[in-house]
């Protein structure tokens, strides 16, 4: 399965165990890495640089050949913690980072003087077009079937039209549940996957046996999008919470939201309370279940352990 990626990378299969908040940590991470295949951690997960700092350490020392591991960062306004984190994952040094909700020109130039690679999600050719010109290593081409914050294209639509008009690789995120899923995006030309709800319900993720059961018992019937959680359409699991509050942002914000002097206070608002009522459905027993996950855990039918869920894709 030698692609650009796998070649980028130096890994053994072309997947990026995706990075996911709260759930994603060093023990999956270097599973991952023990199973051919690329791991990736939300700096967010990490409260302090400190704590940050110990975990690039920790990633460096267990690095086995065949694998690698990156940290993904939020690199809009509404993470006062990123230029920070950054500054950490250079100094430290990891084989890649991955940009998320706003301009990455900062990340590549200190991320290349480190020799670190930069991806970065996009959900359109215009910004795709916009990261390639800012130099970054590969595009990630968030389609309609990711988990969490996704795009509004078909995987086969976007990944055709980014190969087309972009020169540099093209990893597919969103829709990946099994190793025919791979083979497909790999057929629409992207030149690795980006996975991550399949390995919700891992022995080794951090989160409750709740929510990993959640990702076994649910399937991609069961995945609506809402406007509760970041103040950007995020995908859940339709609990019975979620029913009752609704997916909809509420009257009131939706008329802050058009003001322009106050849309970001209201964005930085909402995206603190959704990321701890997230935070709290994810780490202990509460009524208020909000789970992120995308459609592929249509093909989770156990937990598992990471390296058993890595098997499973590549083959």
């Amino acid at each position: 399965m030698s692609t650009k990626i796998t070649q980028i990378l130096n890994i053994k299969y072309p997947v990026i165990q995706a990075p996911m908040f709260l759930v994603s940590n060093t023990s999956m991470v270097i599973e991952a890495m023990k199973g051919g295949i690329a791991g990736c951690i939300p700096a967010l997960n990490y409260r302090t640089l400190d704590e940050l700092r110990a975990a690039l350490k920790e990633l460096k020392e267990a690095k086995v050949e065949g694998g690698s591991f990156g940290f993904n960062l939020i690199v809009n306004k509404s993470n006062l913690k990123y230029k920070d984190q950054l500054a950490v994952i250079c100094q430290e040094g990891c084989d890649f980072i991955i940009t998320s909700l706003g301009s990455p020109e900062e990340t590549i130039n200190q991320a290349h003087k480190a020799g670190i690679k930069v991806f970065c999600d996009v959900t359109d050719l215009k910004f795709a077009q916009k990261v390639e010109a800012l130099g970054a290593d590969a595009a990630i081409a968030v389609n309609n079937q990711a988990g969490g914050h996704r795009g509004d294209k078909s995987p086969e639509d976007l990944i055709k039209e980014l190969v087309a008009n972009c020169n540099i690789p093209i990893i597919s995120a969103g829709g990946v549940g099994c190793k025919a899923d791979i083979d497909k995006m790999l057929g629409y030309g992207a030149e690795g996957v980006s996975v991550g709800s399949p390995f919700i319900a891992s022995i080794e993720a951090g989160v409750t046996n709740e929510y990993k059961q959640a990702c076994v018992d649910y399937g991609a019937k069961d995945i609506v999008m809402t406007e509760r959680i970041s103040g950007t359409p995020c995908t859940v699991i339709k609990t019975p919470y979620v029913e009752k509050i609704g997916t909809k942002q509420t009257w009131l914000e939706s008329v802050l939201n058009k003001n322009r002097k106050l849309k970001k206070w209201v964005k930085m608002i909402r995206f603190s309370i959704g990321m701890n009522a997230t935070k709290n459905a994810a780490t202990k027993a509460t009524y208020k279940t909000v789970w992120v996950a995308g459609p592929s855990i249509e093909y989770t039918t156990e937990i598992l352990p990471v390296k058993k869920i890595v098997e499973k894709l590549v083959g």
